[in-house]
């Protein structure tokens, strides 16, 4: 699989500041000006959004509430979400809507859950009451088959194929060594149907080589996945360790190589496993150095950004801004632009609103829920 090595392109990355500061800020790009309009604070480290069919927005909070934002109002917790772990890097984490949810009112989340063995990452189906105050019909769909202590590198985001499949990731739990265990579901991505079982064409469906339910492994921690609505192909971000963090494309029953090759270093400075490739184990499609911590990603496709049809954007923690990555006619990357660096705080969530505007919360104690739409041209 081809790859780009960390930012050769050096010449290619523009940093753009904010240039105004009233109700919404207007912040000039490489190719366009956007507005960024802050739809809610007082958020408790949000880590999802999703768009209800009215317009209105569902959000998760990691302590382990769903609220709804809408007409600038944010609601009261639903009540129906299981205890979550709220420890670390645990919580609450995605949510996803149902394809048909407008009819159903069915959605999926994961979260960090706590047993007696320590803790893990699990996902849930559930519908929202007509009235918006609860989930009913909670149901566990997936969960890690061994829980370990510890709080941290849980993954987890959903993506739904078009088949209504759902494709999950999950962390390496901390433990490196767990990512390539084949009978371990951490540091993997999962492939399951919607009521948990096991789609047919799963790589390992009859559990021989590995778990049924693994889709691919080698992963470390991938907190980002989503298709690409054009061509359906299926992309993950991961946090590497100190100078690793990767842009891949998981296909079934492949091994992406942690720990045994990585782009980064462990962040006491000292190599980990046996290099950057090894024959039988894939390469990212890129990486950076030094990392950016990110936190979601999605393929951009939408109506208000026609410049940008086919760019990443990644949201991006330990560096606070998007990074709006482009590829060429092969589809590998070439550019990456930083937006609103240092402006909004840590970024967690990305997505391509139905109007495609952009979505974003801000992994924050007050953190806050934003819409950046196309602003006015700037003049020159």
């Amino acid at each position: 699989m081809k790859r780009i090595s960390a930012f050769h392109f050096a010449a290619a990355l523009v940093l753009f500041g904010t240039v105004s500061a009233d109700a919404a800020d207007t912040v000039n790009t490489q190719e366009l000006a956007v507005r960024v309009d802050k739809l809610a604070d007082g958020l408790e480290h949000p880590w999802a959004v999703e768009v209800l069919p009215d317009g209105a927005y569902l959000v998760t909070e990691r302590p382990g509430r769903m609220r709804i934002v809408r007409d600038g109002k944010v609601s009261d917790p639903i009540g129906g979400v299981p205890k979550v772990s709220a420890r670390g890097q645990g919580g609450l984490m995605d949510v996803a809507l149902a394809p048909d949810f407008a009819t159903s009112r069915k959605l999926y989340f994961t979260a960090a859950i706590a047993n007696s063995q320590g803790s893990g990452t699990e996902a849930f189906s559930a519908t929202l009451s007509t009235d918006e105050k609860t989930l009913d019909a909670v149901t566990p769909i997936f969960s890690m088959r061994r829980f370990t202590s510890g709080n941290i590198q849980y993954g987890s985001r959903i993506a739904i194929s078009g088949d209504g499949t759902l494709f999950i990731s999950v962390g390496d739990r901390g433990n490196r060594d767990r990512s390539q265990n084949w009978q371990d579901d951490a540091g993997s991505i999962i492939h399951i149907n919607a009521d948990g079982s096991i789609p047919a064409g799963n790589p390992f469906k009859d559990g021989g080589k590995a778990l049924p339910e693994i889709w691919s492994k080698g992963h470390r921690n991938p907190q980002g996945i989503t298709f690409d609505a054009k061509d359906g192909k299926l992309y993950t971000v991961e946090h590497g360790a100190r100078g690793g963090d990767e842009i891949n494309q998981p296909e079934a029953g492949k091994n992406y190589g942690w720990p045994i090759i990585t782009y980064g270093r462990d962040y006491s400075g000292a190599e980990i496993g046996e290099g950057t490739a090894k024959e039988g184990l894939e390469q990212p499609l890129h990486y950076w150095d030094p990392s950016i911590a990110p936190g979601a990603l999605v393929v951009y496709r939408g109506a208000m950004f026609p410049e940008w049809d086919g760019n990443f954007l990644v949201a991006a923690l330990k560096f606070q801004l998007l990074s709006r990555m482009q590829r060429d006619e092969t589809g590998a990357f070439v550019a990456e632009e930083r937006l609103f660096k240092g402006e909004y705080g840590r970024i967690r969530d990305v997505v391509v609103a139905p109007d495609g505007a952009l979505l974003m919360v801000t992994d924050e104690d007050n953190g806050a829920l934003l819409r950046i739409s196309r602003a006015q041209a700037r003049n020159g």
